[in-house]
């Protein structure tokens, strides 16, 4: 179970930097989104972005609902790294019986 929470802990830990590097380019103009690193890079933020989108539109242009994607993620990343942790030291008591 330990090692199921570390892959989706690194996992979000990879998406978020994906995230980032999104957000980054969304103030550049002159992206060409239909370039395919920046069309799969689309293709794979655009849907989790998307739900946070129909809660909070943008606003005089600029979209606020990354802040609140970032802090979802960052949110569950700290609860299963909890997760591990706890789990972690659970198994090392049992495991000196």
């Amino acid at each position: 179970m330990t090692i199921v929470f570390q892959a989706l802990a690194s996992f979000i830990s990879i998406y978020l930097v994906l995230l980032i590097v999104r957000v980054l380019l969304s103030w550049f103009p002159n992206v060409d989104w239909s370039n395919p690193a920046f069309s799969a890079l689309s293709q794979i933020t655009d849907p989790y972005l998307n739900i946070f989108r129909s809660v909070i539109p943008p606003l005089g242009g600029i979209d606020f609902s990354a802040i609140l994607a970032f802090i979802v993620l960052q949110v569950v990343q700290s609860a299963l790294s909890s997760a591990v942790a706890t789990l972690g030291t659970s198994y090392a008591a049992y495991s000196s019986f």
